[in-house]
This record gives C-alpha cells, structure tokens and sequence, in this order.
C-alpha cells in the first residue's frame, strides 16, 4: 500500500536529487524514502505553562510515529500566552497568532509535502490554528492537546489562573494583603499545563475532541500524566489507519459534527470564544455554520458543567470521573449528541464510546440533565440596536438575565482599570469598553484584567459589562463581547454616551441603547472614524484583512 501520495513529490522523481540528497543529510535510509512522511507540528515554547511541555510530548509522538512504520519530522510554530499578555497591549497578537499558526503548519506541511500531519497544541489560539491548517491542508491529520495544568494551592484553598487576575481586585478592594497577594501569584501556576478551568483551551480541546479532530481522552488527559504520554505514543498508530483509509478533515467535518462540537461545549458552560473559533474553523471547511446555529443548538442544550469561572471545579476534576468521553457517553444515551459522525480514529463517535465507562452518578461536577445548572445555553447571540449584527455574551443564569442600566465608557481597557481603582465603577453601572474590536484594537483583545478587577473588588454582581473586543474562557459575570459593527468601523458602541440607558436581556437574547433611531442617525452624522493605531508590521495586515467577528475575524476569506 504507497501512503506516501504527497512525498513522493521529493523522494521518487529523480529530477529532484537536491531534495533527496537533503533528506538523506538529515539521516533518512533507503527504506526511509519510500515511507510515508509525517509532519509533527508542536506550538512549543518555553516562556508558558501551557506549552513549555510541548517538546517532550512532541518527542512522544515521534517515538509512536517510527515505531508505526511512518517517518515522522518535527517541526514548530509560534505561540502567545494569553494568561502572560491579558492586560497588556501584547494581548494584541493573541488573536492574530491564531492566522499565523494555521498559515505557518499549512505552509511547512504544503511546502514539504508530507502525506500526513499532528499537530501538537497547549494555549488558547494554538488549537483553532493547527486545526485551521488541518482543515485547509485536508490530509490525514489529527490534533494532540497538551493537557491541562495541575491545581495550585494556598493556605489550603484550590487556585488556578483566575484566582492571580481576581486577587488583584481584591487587593484593589482591601480584602487581602500584599503577602497574600504574592502567595496567590506564586502559587497559581504549579507546573506544565494549560489553564485549568473550562476556560478557552480546555473549552476548544474538548470541542475539536467532539468535533472529531482529536482522539478520545485527548482534551481531558492531564498534561504531565501517564495517560498523556500514552496517548503521544500512538499517535502514529491512528495517523498510519488516516493514512491508509485516506481519511481526511473533509470526511469527518460536517455541520452535525460541529453542532456536536458545540453541544459540548455548552454543557461543558465553556468560553465565548467558541462561538468565534467554531465558526472561523468552519467557515474555513466550507461549511455553513452560523450564529444562527448557536442559537439553535443553545436554546436546547442545558449547561451541567459546575466548572471555573463559574463554578467550583476544574478539569482534573472531569479526568478523575472519566474525561471527556464518559460525558460524550452520558450525553449520546440522552439524545444529544449525533453518533454516526466519523473521527480520527476511523470509528464513529457511538464506536468510540461503547466502551467507555459511565461517570459515577454520585458527584456534582456534572449534573443530570434532570437538574441542570440552567435549562438552556450559556452562550447567548444577542441583537439589537447596540449590535445590529449581533454580539456575544456568557450568561450561565447566576447573573441574572436582565440588566438595566447607565452607561459608564471607556475608550480601551487601559481606562476602565483606573476607573475601577479610582472608584468611579459603580453599582448598577453598564460598562462599556470600546475601540477594542478586530480592526480598532487591532487584534480584539481580550477584556479578563478589567472583569477579574471587577469581581476582585466585590462589583461582579452589581455591574454588566459590554464591549467590541473579547471575553477570556477565564471571564465571568454579565458580560457581553463580540458587539458588532465594531467601534472602528462605526458600530452604534462608537456612539454611546455616558449616562446612556442600556438593556441586556438574555431571555429575549437582546441588547438595546434606550435612544431613538432619529438620534442614533444624528450622532452618527458627526463621528468620524478613528485612524488604525498601527501603521506597520502584523498588526497593521491584520487590521488591514479581518472580516468581522460575527463571521470568525478570518484573514483568507
């Protein structure tokens, strides 16, 4: 059976002894030339927890690679620590880094022509880039998570990331010291792993996992455990069955595959930036994929995750009753997952999970269907004359779902945390940060120093929040990202005044400026739009070549 359909470009055609002469310099045999070669794409770097370990799993996967029969070559990528950059204008490229990944793996995978491709991914951004790259590339491939990080721990209560952003406010609010604050800080972090919450990474593991991109047990396999270096090691032995079926992304992805993703996603309460990343990543197979479908799929999915931010637990918590795939089990018998879609495995989701053991009903880090957290989604597609073309909010039902009230605005997220140290964020407010957006930030950056200052400081309750940029997994609160049209490009955001009545309704999934039409049209009259704050390098082309948030901030479509 030739497997090798892509590298025989270079190792085959005598017209290119070059190439060969290069492959044999790096230390392949003659037998090697006839295999298949594998591109093992690893977002390792050193300067982030979430990825520091992603060298050594990258040489797992290798090591599972030969030993199939498969010639595996590693190479790697950029990526961003958001938990590193989140208050700080690096928080700029996080998104970006997401475009740059999937061109970086499309173009060394194209380039090099390998037959076959794993991608090795920890932080936020990395999953949805290698996953783009699979999906454009479109051969045999499949995504290895990094794993999520072990809890912290101090003076005896759990931490994670989010407990270093809230203390903040709390040491803004006077609740802690300065050496409790330092304690909180040097102890959040204990090790390698991505954040431990239902935060952004651990949210996009486990829907790329549903969506069938990944293999069971891949989102929900702690980062340093045994289990994670078993999975690394056969890896090859699932991209050799890819190989050999020539099973591609195409085959797999379908938009019932990505309504399963997203039925997981809400169970699980994950981050708003699913919404954006599921339909970038569709968008990208070609599949019609909408806000519309979130509506859908979250007016009939109850959310039965008591995960962070919200909740109590973490994501080791899910892997001690069985990972992701004892709640995909839970949730196939319910009735709320498809399980004839294929996954990389070649098997179905229904044949992935026959066997695969029930959770335990004596817990309450899942809840039965019977008694969920909330009836109904947590990701709310919000319209109105605020967001004509929709925005983005995380409403889990322990906010409430209806806020009223005068706005108070900032310009960026610079401001709102002076305000908020200064006092001048009060109850009641409605807090608007704009000029945050694709275009205006650039990059859209996401808005978790400002809220975790706010819950800090006691106001997480008491205050909503909106804005055109993005909303951390990490994020809770009654909080509302994503507002579109954008401020830069004179979405009604860019016309609010302070004191402005604003009303969010998560019931009639609305958000409205209490002004007239007559005197939005006159405000408009006279804005103007702002110059871009960049005028070179990424962030000036990627300002330059986004499309809206609503349609995925994709930079090739």
């Amino acid at each position: 059976m030739n497997l090798n359909r892509y590298s025989k470009t270079v190792t085959q055609d005598e017209s290119q002894p070059a190439s060969q002469a290069m492959l044999y310099g790096v230390g392949f045999t003659d037998e090697d030339m006839n295999k298949a070669q594998v591109g093992i794409a690893s977002t390792w770097y050193e300067g982030n927890t979430c990825n520091m370990h992603l060298n050594l799993l990258s040489k797992y996967v290798k090591e599972g690679v030969q030993k199939s029969g498969l010639v595996g070559l590693q190479f790697n990528t950029i990526g961003i620590s958001d938990g590193i950059t989140n208050g700080t204008e690096g928080m700029r490229y996080s998104l970006v880094s997401r475009e740059i990944i999937a061109d970086s793996v499309e173009a060394v995978t194209a380039a090099h022509y390998y037959d076959g491709l794993i991608t090795i991914a920890g932080c936020d951004k990395n999953m949805p880039g290698v996953t783009m790259a699979m999906i454009r590339l479109n051969r045999p491939s499949l995504m290895v998570y990094g794993g999520t990080i072990a809890s912290g721990n101090y003076k005896g209560k759990k931490l994670n990331i989010v407990s270093a952003f809230e203390a903040l406010g709390e040491k803004y609010a006077g609740k802690i010291n300065d050496e409790d604050f330092k304690g909180i800080i040097k102890n959040a972090c204990p090790g390698a792993g991505a954040c431990g919450g239902m935060y952004t990474a651990n949210t996009m593991a486990s829907a790329i996992e549903a969506l069938g991109l990944s293999v069971p047990y891949s989102s929900s396999n702690p980062a340093l455990s045994t289990k994670k270096k078993e999975e690394c090691e056969n890896a090859g032995n699932y991209l050799r069955v890819l190989l050999e079926k020539d099973l591609k992304p195409s085959d797999i992805l379908t938009k019932r595959s990505f309504e399963n993703a997203l039925t997981v996603v809400v169970v699980l309460g994950g981050s708003t930036n699913a919404v954006l990343h599921l339909i970038a990543m569709a968008k990208t197979a070609n599949i019609d994929f909408t806000m519309e479908d979130i509506t859908r799929i979250n007016e009939k999915t109850p959310v039965l995750a008591n995960l962070k931010p919200s909740g109590k637990y973490l994501m080791e918590d899910i892997f001690a009753l069985g990972g992701i795939p004892s709640l995909m089990k839970y949730l196939l018998e319910k009735g709320f997952l498809q399980g004839d879609c294929l996954t990389v495995t070649g098997k179905t989701i229904k044949e992935n999970l026959e066997n695969v053991p029930a959770m335990p009903s004596s817990q309450d880090v899942i809840l039965p269907i019977e008694k969920p957290l909330k009836a109904s989604g947590h990701l709310r597609i919000l319209y109105g004359n605020l967001a004509p073309e929709g925005a983005v909010a995380k409403i889990t039902g322990q906010e409430g779902e209806l806020f009223t009230g005068p706005a108070i605005v900032f310009e960026n997220e610079f401001e709102c945390i002076t305000g908020i140290r200064e006092g001048k964020v009060k109850a009641g407010h409605v807090v608007v940060i704009r000029n945050e957006g694709p275009k205006g930030g650039p990059g859209m950056p996401e808005m978790l120093k400002p809220t975790s200052a706010l819950i800090g400081a006691g106001l997480g309750s008491s205050v909503a929040f909106i804005t055109d940029g993005r909303f951390s997994g990490g994020t809770h609160g009654f909080v509302v990202g994503h507002v579109c049209p954008e401020a830069f490009d004179g979405g009604p955001i860019a016309l609010v005044k302070e004191g402005d009545i604003i009303t969010i309704d998560a019931v009639k999934n609305s958000i409205d400026l209490k002004l007239s039409a007559k005197e939005l049209f006159e405000r408009k009259k006279h804005w103007q739009q702002p110059e871009l704050k960049i005028k070179q390098g990424v962030l000036f082309k990627y300002a330059k070549l986004v499309s809206s948030a609503s349609t995925g901030c994709l930079t090739d479509k």
